[in-house]
């Protein structure tokens, strides 16, 4: 992927890819989405600039995707889950954070390398009147869903012509899965209705105006590979020399299976109705996330491995970055 400066930087993802043609339409995936995503995020490039300099290595912990969950239309983490699931991931873990009306899961995939996936929904049916009111009208006009046709030949990658050197069709259905987050999936609400649904819920904002684009990446700081950047205290203080503004505190204990922390979020402009018109007006978009994670020991084979999951109180304060200033 080409960086938005005078250097090119590659995609962190492509390196993962095994030789069957879903793992690398996944990989593939997953760095147009980090372009865009670092294109937005500054924060990345500085990081990316530390890690460089220090002679570390970047590996992707997790992805994270917001959604709305409502039955009419049906949409929720099953939105963007299929399009997973088809490129050969499964679900993991589930949470629900009771306080903020969230509810995820998070998915992982076989081979150990590629990044957990984390997709959350707010449920509607949960909240005061007002704020279903202002999802529903608009949802209304929510996109058709992806298609079974897509999701089989995700599914088929590895069996078909698409995955075998039909450039062609590849480029096409790369196009309508990058889409399918990138693009908002119903019509520019109105700023209005932001700001009345920011009072109830600011993640239900954060939807309303970016839709299913990503909501983070996360650094891995185990992968980093050299004792200048070994543990989450070190990078962050090598961040903030880096002029990179940081979360205050650290969730998670010294020790403890999961530290996280993240920068924070940036602001960017966004279409919204201001008057009846379309006008850009700056709204919170992302942060980066980093990610500590120790040894745990595994109750059925007794040996030590890798915390690969999420802890609920972490992940709820973590979700307040976003919140508008």
């Amino acid at each position: 992927m080409s960086a938005s400066g005078a250097s090119a930087i590659v995609g962190p993802h492509k390196r993962l890819a095994g030789a069957e043609s879903r793992e690398k339409f996944c990989c593939e995936l997953f760095d147009a989405l980090w372009d865009r995503y670092r294109q937005r995020v500054a924060y990345v490039q500085k990081y990316e600039e530390v890690v460089a300099s220090a002679g570390a290595t970047f590996f992707n912990d997790h992805i994270a995707f917001r959604t709305i969950g409502c039955e009419r239309p049906a949409v929720g983490i099953h939105s963007l889950s299929r399009i997973f699931e088809a490129l050969g991931y499964v679900a993991a873990g589930s949470y629900v954070f009771a306080d903020k009306h969230l509810a995820a899961t998070h998915f992982q995939h076989s081979n150990p390398q590629f990044p957990k996936i984390f997709i959350s929904e707010l449920r509607l049916w949960e909240l005061p009147r007002p704020a279903r009111e202002i999802l529903q009208r608009v949802l209304e006009s929510h996109r058709e869903p992806i298609s079974d046709e897509t999701l089989a030949t995700l599914h088929e990658l590895d069996h078909t012509d698409v995955g075998h050197g039909d450039s062609d069709a590849w480029e096409r259905l790369m196009e309508v899965v990058v889409s399918h987050f990138n693009d908002l999936p119903w019509d520019v609400p109105s700023h209005d209705d932001v700001v009345a649904m920011n009072k109830i819920s600011q993640y239900g904002a954060w939807v309303l105006v970016h839709g299913y684009n990503v909501n983070h990446f996360t650094s891995l700081i185990n992968s980093h590979g050299v004792e200048s950047l070994d543990d989450i205290e070190k990078t962050i203080a090598a961040l903030e020399q880096a002029g990179v503004p940081m979360k205050k505190e650290i969730e998670g204990e010294r020790g403890s299976k999961l530290r996280q922390s993240a920068t924070e979020a940036v602001t960017i402009p966004v279409d919204m109705l201001q008057d009846g018109k379309r006008a850009k007006l700056p709204w919170t978009y992302a942060y980066f996330e980093l990610a500590q994670r120790d040894v745990v020991v595994d109750p059925e084979s007794g040996k030590k491995v890798r915390f690969e999951g999420f802890l609920g109180p972490q992940a709820t304060n973590l979700f307040e970055m976003t919140r508008v200033k």
